[in-house]
């Protein structure tokens, strides 16, 4: 019960990794607040934690709108008094190299991956500063730091997501104000947006790509979002109170190569 008394608010929390993380923050104490735009998953997911004895409310947000996330901050302030943790977890995965990314497709990566985390930084910051500090977690990927030939606008997006997250941890530790940000770096994880991916190759590139990728991870295996939770949970606490700007890489040992 390391985070008890704290409130934590997790972006596309409908479902996987963002579920497992908003799950894990209420079992350490916190009171969640999940977001996403499956607003159906996301009630049930926030239902859920209910049901388990857990404090949890779902508010619709697409992570691209300024004023979605103006709103989204004014219901944490209006019903939970403050916010001590932000997990930037929405994001989506296209397919596409450099030479066939639609534009449109390089667009929603950039949108949702990138500006999305810029947005809620950028909202939380002031809230957080207010109430004497907190945690901002930002998802990114091993594609921050590698890259594939079939993820031009993910892998420009996660990078985008890393670098950013330095700029900001350098910010609040200049300002004093007590907010700590940091990344997480997972690798490949059994979630719908990595299934769906997948299924949108064609069959003999699925392939090529899971052999040039997870069949490469040392540790033998896809991950699971319960592989990743206790790294997010573990910086949401005071455990990673000298933690700014760092980035933790979770990834069964795929970086080594």
């Amino acid at each position: 019960m390391r985070l008890q008394g704290r409130v934590a608010m997790v972006t596309g929390a409908a479902m996987g990794m963002g579920q497992a993380f908003a799950q894990r923050l209420a079992r350490e104490g916190a009171a969640v607040v999940l977001t996403d735009v499956d607003e159906a998953n996301g009630e049930a997911a926030a239902r859920e934690i209910r049901e388990r004895g857990g404090i949890a409310a779902f508010r619709a947000l697409d992570v691209r709108s300024p004023t979605a996330w103006d709103e989204a901050i004014h219901f944490v302030r209006a019903d939970f008094k403050k916010l001590d943790v932000l997990v930037n977890n929405a994001g989506v995965g296209i397919v596409g190299s450099i030479v066939d990314c639609s534009l449109e497709d390089w667009n929603r990566s950039i949108g949702v991956n990138l500006t999305g985390v810029f947005l809620g930084c950028k909202s939380a910051i002031p809230l957080m500063a207010s109430g004497g500090g907190g945690s901002i977690i930002n998802i990114a990927s091993i594609w921050a730091m590698a890259a594939d030939q079939l993820a031009a606008g993910y892998c420009a997006s996660k990078g985008g997501v890393r670098s950013l997250t330095k700029s900001a941890a350098l910010y609040c530790a200049a300002q004093g104000n007590g907010v700590r940000v940091n990344s997480v770096h997972p690798g490949f994880v059994q979630t719908p947006m990595v299934d769906n991916a997948g299924a949108s190759m064609p069959e003999a590139e699925a392939q090529a790509y899971a052999a040039r990728t997870v069949g490469r991870v040392p540790l033998g295996r896809i991950g699971t979002p319960q592989d990743i939770e206790g790294v997010v949970a573990f910086l949401a606490s005071d455990d990673s109170l000298f933690m700014a700007g760092s980035e933790l890489v979770v990834d069964g040992g795929q970086l080594c190569h």
